[in-house]
């Protein structure tokens, strides 16, 4: 007997039970697909369908079982599960930032994409939505710019939901906890022999709230959310797909529960202002995806609309006096077209040719109740982005040696930006115009390339990578001097070295990787002069280093072990603000130090019950930190853990589900911010928990 037999049947020794347990393999990345079986697992956000195996990137595949076994309800609760992801979780569903590898943006347009049953989510205002029957999520980690283009040089996140070949009948579920939350949803799934497949599926969201207003003795955020998606998938012939899919969501919610921060203290005060503040945000997305499979190529073509109306009202001083008031409306229609045509792998050379178009209308409106002032100012912008791109990639397998593959890409890629504005004031009832004018359009052409290099041998892989990254700039919607209108793109060079690997005769598999970002112009989230408001500013240039480790163990008496590990070290190397202030070798602010998850799973069948099946224990630890808040590395949040558990009693077509979130209720900073001369933080949420029943038929 070998020395790791040894080992395994010490342990199993040491860990009686006489329930026998699920000898299920669990994947790399918190998944629940077998390990021999993942690296043929394709990734759909690769627009190539590799593998995970043969991708030449660092990706985190999360099932639609991890999803339920670590209660994912939104992109929020991906922070850490992905190695350096973070997205944290304050004010409203208005600020939705996403940061990978140090990089994100606080305002405008994200520099992380997402993408959703193929529709593209350009304002991170509609990243935060609640996730029901959602089939996976995969993450790319890394610039993405050569096949998705614009504000992807962080990453790409594609979301796939439930399809209706893949599942059937009917699910409901209900669930509730402390706080007043309730949650149900159902859905149906069916098809049409192999030709036709549909599916319906419905969501409501209800919480009272987990943070009181002192002044108003109420909750400040409470909410309500209604959910909907419809799924069509034709099939008229072998060779031809039609795929429409329609997600819809409407939301109301209270926001914003900001404390001010003690100055001798240090200690949050209670939440304390007299204007009630909330966001409320109606999103429609379509795409309608159409297929044709040839001998040796396929075509797709991906047509998406999506419409955004959202409207926020905010007590922008946030104390009990009434200072500063604003509210803002606006409407976002966006349209895409993207045409590809690849190989489908049946030789050593494979190739992509794609075209991509897309139009992004905005109508806004804001306006600023200066009640000291006795003074109303109203803001109206109408706003044209507008950009084309062709790009190519291809791949040569077995180059030189067998398992050695290249992999070279580029994207040409063109931008227009026009911003039609006007601002008036109103002061003793009298109506002034301040400023009217169409501005000079702002246009930009970039070359996206990328080179990648692969080798493979047996279940073993090892990459290098090579790839520009880019983020658009444009006009600035909140700016008091005419050299804060604008903001200039960023760049960056991303150097990354990884490797996919089996150790322990093949006991324990690791993914790791390796990063370096040369990042210039790095966009900035500042404060206008005036603190009434925020905008975008360049910073000179920033580095940002560190590597990505993923753990998962084999079964050991049918426990599942996986950790995620993430380490991301983002610097300013040069960034004078004005003769004064200068952030140079400073930390970038809300970039985590450390994201750490670490999962353990096992499920116990029961022998002889007809009412129960099997019992599932699930337990996940995240860590989080160091996260420095301002570019004066003046205040941070230390490292913090997080424990969570659930536990599942099962049985054919029934579920009862425990869960408990932050059981150690730990105490720790999702925000903080400076205005008007003084600290606002935003405390993370309480220990929370509820129970899930769920049905399917």
């Amino acid at each position: 007997m070998n020395l790791s037999k040894i080992n395994l049947l010490i342990i199993c020794i040491l860990m009686p039970f006489s329930m026998h347990a699920q000898n299920v393999i669990l994947s790399a990345d918190t998944t629940e697909i077998p390990e021999h079986d993942l690296g043929e697992v394709s990734v759909q956000a690769s627009k190539t369908n590799l593998s995970l195996k043969e991708m030449p990137a660092s990706v985190s595949m999360i099932t639609m079982n991890a999803i339920k076994d670590k209660e994912i309800r939104s992109l929020v609760d991906v922070s850490s599960t992905a190695p350096n992801f973070f997205m944290p979780d304050y004010g409203s569903k208005l600020s939705s930032p996403v940061y990978i590898r140090g990089i994100g943006s606080r305002k405008n347009s994200p520099s992380i994409g997402l993408y959703v049953d193929n529709v593209p989510f350009f304002e991170q205002s509609s990243f935060n939505f609640d996730f029901f029957d959602i089939e996976r999520i995969e993450v790319l980690r890394g610039p993405q710019g050569t096949l998705y283009g614009r504000n992807t040089m962080g990453g790409i996140i594609n979301i796939v939901t439930a399809s209706p070949f893949d599942n059937q009948g009917g699910r409901v579920n209900f669930s509730t906890g402390n706080f007043g939350y309730y949650n149900a949803n159902a859905s149906y799934y069916g098809n049409a022999g192999d030709s036709f497949g549909y599916s319906f599926a419905l969501s409501y969201k209800h919480k009272d709230g987990y943070f009181d207003n002192k002044f108003t003795d109420d909750a400040v955020d409470r909410s309500n959310a209604y959910g909907f998606r419809n799924k069509l998938i034709w099939k008229p012939g072998k060779r031809i797909t039609i795929k429409n899919v329609i997600n819809a969501e409407h939301r109301k919610e209270g926001g914003y529960p900001y404390a001010v921060l003690n100055d001798t203290t240090r200690v949050a005060e209670d939440i304390n202002y007299n204007q009630y503040s909330y966001y409320n945000r109606k999103i429609l997305s379509d795409a309608l995806v159409i297929s044709y499979s040839g001998d040796n190529f396929e075509i797709v073509s991906t047509g998406a609309y999506q419409y955004l109306d959202d409207y926020q009202g905010v007590d922008q001083d946030f104390t009990a006096d009434s200072l500063y008031y604003v509210t803002q409306d606006q409407k976002q229609h966006l349209f895409s077209q993207e045409i590809i045509a690849r190989s489908t792998p049946a030789s050593n050379y494979n190739w992509l040719f794609g075209a991509y178009g897309f139009t992004q209308v905005f109508d806004k409106s804001v306006g600023v109740d200066v009640y000291s002032a006795g003074m109303k100012l109203f803001k109206d912008y109408d706003h044209v982005i507008a950009g084309y791109a062709l790009f190519h990639q291809s791949t040569i397998d077995d180059l030189f040696t067998e398992g050695l593959s290249i992999t070279a890409g580029i994207r040409l890629d063109y931008e227009k930006d026009i911003l039609d504005y006007n601002y008036d004031r109103e002061m003793g009832g009298s109506l002034s115009n301040i400023a009217d004018t169409v501005y000079p359009a702002l246009s930009y052409f970039e070359v996206l390339p990328k080179i990648a290099v692969n080798y493979t041998s047996g279940r073993n892989s090892f990459y290098a990578t090579v790839a520009r990254g880019y983020k658009t700039g444009g006009f600035n919607s909140t700016f008091e001097r005419p050299e804060d209108l604008t903001f200039n793109p960023e760049y960056s060079w991303n150097y990354e070295l990884g490797a996919k690997t089996s150790l322990f005769s093949n006991q324990l598999f690791a993914d790791i990787a390796f990063f370096y970002i040369d990042w210039k112009n790095q966009q900035i989230y500042q404060t206008v002069p005036s603190g009434r408001g925020a905008m975008l500013k360049n910073a000179g240039r920033s580095a940002s280093k560190g590597f990505e480790l993923s753990l998962t163990a084999i079964p050991v008496c049918g426990y599942e072990m996986a950790l995620t590990y993430g380490y991301t070290h983002a610097r300013f190397l040069s960034h004078i603000v004005d003769e004064e202030t200068d952030h140079s070798g400073n930390m970038i602010p809300y970039v985590p130090r450390n994201t750490v998850t670490f999962s353990l799973g096992k499920t116990y069948y029961i022998d002889g019950s007809t009412l129960l099946d099997r019992v599932r224990l699930n337990f996940q630890y995240r860590g989080i930190g160091k996260i420095y808040w301002n570019e004066e590395n003046s205040h941070a949040q230390d490292y913090y853990n997080i424990l969570d558990f659930k536990v599942g009693l099962m049985s054919k077509n029934l579920g009862l589900d425990f869960w408990f979130k932050n059981i150690l209720n730990t105490g720790y900073e999702s925000f903080y911010f400076q205005s008007l001369g003084r600290e606002y933080v935003q405390l993370g949420k309480p220990m929370h928990f509820g129970v899930r029943l769920s049905a399917n038929f």
